[in-house]
């Protein structure tokens, strides 16, 4: 089991997650532009800390990394306006929104593709910024940079994402949200390491392992 213990803030309730925001990485895997926000769930039990191993499923041969910037919670949210979503963000955090890509092509939804134990890292919250946009997310593997993108490149920005997922369901204090993953994404391998930085805020780093 991942090692909750070690997360650097309490297990949220929910963790809620943005894909398609960046209009590249819809392109990259053949997908158009979403008209609304595309929601979907990974569940807590996904978290691992910095440091702790991704660990490759044996029902999976396409593992790969998408590095997100994430937003922590800090209070009740339901049916707010973009102003009142900004003002409930406590933190943000580097994330890692990891995604078993063959299961996510088979399955006729994603709860399987990214809900593996191990498939949602994450790093240290930080206080967010007074203007979100100014945010950026970077992917290294093995050192290598693989992904950069910024909040300002996003479909649908951080406000407006936050504000959209509350007239869906209440966030609450704790609660996780994803906001989408820029181009680049690729395959992770046994023994790889990956980073997510959101530069000057948080970062996330993990070795990856087969399944014991």
């Amino acid at each position: 089991m991942p090692a909750l213990s070690n997360l650097p803030f309490a297990r949220p309730s929910k963790i809620v997650c943005v894909g398609r925001n960046y209009a590249e990485h819809a392109r990259e895997l053949g997908n158009a532009v979403p008209q609304e926000p595309l929601l979907f769930l990974k569940p807590p039990s996904s978290l691992v800390p910095s440091g702790q191993p991704i660990v490759l499923p044996a029902m999976s041969k396409q593992v790969e990394y998408e590095g997100e910037i994430g937003v922590l919670i800090g209070r009740t949210l339901r049916d707010v306006s973009d102003v009142e979503a900004a003002a409930g963000i406590s933190a943000v955090l580097a994330a890692n929104d990891v995604t078993a890509r063959d299961l996510q092509r088979s399955d006729s939804q994603w709860t399987r593709a990214k809900g593996f134990d191990s498939f949602c890292p994450v790093g240290e919250p930080h206080a967010p910024p007074a203007d979100l946009s100014t945010l950026s997310v970077v992917t290294q593997v093995n050192g290598k940079e693989r992904q950069r993108g910024s909040a300002a490149q996003m479909v649908f920005t951080i406000p407006a994402l936050v504000a959209y997922i509350s007239r869906v369901m209440t966030l609450e204090p704790g609660d996780l949200v994803l906001t989408g993953t820029p181009a680049g994404v690729g395959t992770l391998g046994p023994g790889d390491e990956v980073q997510v930085d959101i530069p000057g805020f948080s970062t996330v780093r993990n070795p990856v392992r087969t399944h014991a």
